[in-house]
């Protein structure tokens, strides 16, 4: 189901979230998704229990990283010669309680490993993005959204998290109890600490039924608030914007229903093949006529017909739906711009100009709906947004890159002009003023970091960017006792699959 959802969603971990990198003593690359940030690494670990986590920060006397499937698109997971916690070891349910609807887990467990624990008992999960393959802890990181009406960002669902902070400390923060590292640790990009654990609200998984609607795109912001908002049985929806005119939206709606489900599964098979998907998009992004094509003949023979399948269904996709054959000489890429609600007919021209005149390969702008985030520092909802997600082909030559960055910025401004904010998890080319102006409580996480992190441990080309120390204060060397049950490094590395 592919170009409609091409995602907030790609944002934190790998294909099925199992296979694991080996743990290595020798440099080792660590990349992400769109293989155009290579980092080198001095050491991959696999951790795979909380206690091991806490022994790695006592004992290394260095800088870390954290990483899981590496979905993130601008070195948000690495930084030069750190040791990287590849942290999908650590994927045990701790604790779940069907009748309270809460799940408590660990933070390398993915989605389709929840759902497929709670599928059992009729219950979903209340907050995600699109693609089931990420991991919690990834997702906490960026603090993803997906396409569930009345809901925002996945803070709003998390009842608590754990945290190793760079002292070895373990501790719980919620929205009550230290709550300044709950709100500063989600969406956060593994700057504070590690997110080993968390506690979700899960919700019922009802069956859904979809249903389509085509309109001039000047028309979807009045049809959403008069028709999705206020509907008491709408659970997901998204509007997708054809290029490259950006005149046209796809509403897609999925609805509670008591109908019998036209699709047997409740939960998509983990093997299926998206050879067709994959050749979709190859049509799509080099074709004369694909755009034309997509927008005249394949989405109304795919969305033909009023299907009806389970709420963990229609929450369960694959990102290998979005994988190329190759990215050597081109890479499919994302960026987000959420945008106050009541500012969207003014810019949805501007970023459609952009795109035009620098003759971006779009292939698909999906909108999204989100409330606002009262409470982290980062928060890219401070107020009601629309979220545009832009699916893109780019090339992989430097010039290629270069040009990328220039159209960004640019949208960027634009963005900046409307009281918007753009999304961090994907490359990194805004400037200092724009991230401060998109961000204004970045000062007050860059404090949080200098009292939880003095030494600057946990560190990421994001932070390598924006966070400057105050002072070039070396990073401690003293040795630190780790706690008696710990697990030594070598026999980490001995116990990590590859």
């Amino acid at each position: 189901m592919l170009i409609r959802h091409c995602a907030a969603s790609i944002l934190a971990l790998v294909l099925q979230g199992a296979w694991v990198f080996p743990a290595t003593a020798a440099p080792a690359t660590v990349n992400d998704v769109t293989l155009i940030n290579p980092i080198s690494v001095d050491e991959i670990v696999i951790p795979r229990t909380v206690e091991e986590v806490r022994e790695f920060v006592l004992t290394h006397r260095g800088p870390i990283s954290i990483g899981g499937g590496h979905f993130s698109m601008g070195g948000q997971t690495a930084s030069e010669h750190t040791l990287h916690l590849d942290m999908r070891g650590l994927n045990r349910i701790v604790a779940y309680s069907p009748a309270t609807k809460t799940i408590t887990v660990e933070a390398g467990i993915t989605w389709r490993a929840i759902q497929e624990t709670v599928d059992h008992d009729n219950l979903a999960v209340k907050i995600m993005q699109s693609y089931a393959n990420f991991t919690v802890g990834g997702s906490l990181s960026v603090n993803v959204h997906g396409r569930y009406v009345g809901q925002g960002p996945l803070i709003g669902s998390v009842k608590g998290i754990k945290v190793v902070l760079a002292d070895g400390q373990l501790v719980e923060a919620t929205p009550t109890q230290r709550s300044e590292i709950f709100f500063g640790c989600i969406g956060g990009y593994g700057g504070l600490g590690v997110i080993v654990e968390a506690t979700l609200e899960l919700a019922e998984n009802q069956k859904v039924e979809r249903s389509v609607q085509t309109m001039p795109v000047n028309q979807y912001k009045d049809f959403f608030f008069r028709t999705i908002k206020p509907s008491t049985t709408a659970i997901f929806h998204n509007g997708d914007i054809y290029p490259p005119a950006y005149d046209e939206v796809l509403s897609i709606t999925w609805s509670a229903t008591d109908k019998p489900v036209t699709v047997g599964e409740r939960l998509p098979p983990i093997q299926r093949h998206y050879w067709f998907d994959q050749l979709t998009y190859y049509w799509l992004s080099e074709l004369p006529l694909g755009k034309w094509f997509r927008q005249s003949i394949f989405d109304p023979l795919r969305f033909r017909g009023n299907e009806i399948v389970w709420r963990n269904y229609e929450a369960s996709y694959d990102v290998r739906q979005l994988e190329p054959r190759s990215r050597e000489t081109s890479t499919y890429v994302l960026q987000e711009y959420f945008i106050p609600v009541g500012r969207f007919d003014e810019f949805l021209p501007k970023m459609a100009e952009i795109f035009t005149r620098y003759d971006v390969n779009i292939m698909n702008v999906s909108i999204r709906h989100a409330n606002p985030d009262q409470g982290s520092l980062l928060a890219w909802a401070r107020e009601e947004v629309f979220a545009f997600v832009v699916y893109y082909k780019q090339g992989t030559a430097q010039h290629e890159k270069t040009t990328v960055g220039v159209w960004t910025r640019e949208m960027i401004n634009v963005i900046l002009s409307v009281g918007g904010t753009y999304y961090l998890p994907y490359q990194i080319h805004a400037t200092d003023e724009q991230f401060q102006r998109a961000y204004p409580r970045a000062k007050e996480w860059f404090a949080l970091k200098q009292r939880l992190d003095p030494d600057n441990r946990f560190r990421n080309k994001l932070w390598d960017r924006y966070y400057q120390p105050p002072a070039t204060t070396p990073i401690s060397t003293a040795t630190l006792t780790p706690t008696a049950t710990s697990t030594s490094r070598q026999d980490v590395k001995k116990n990590s699959r590859p």
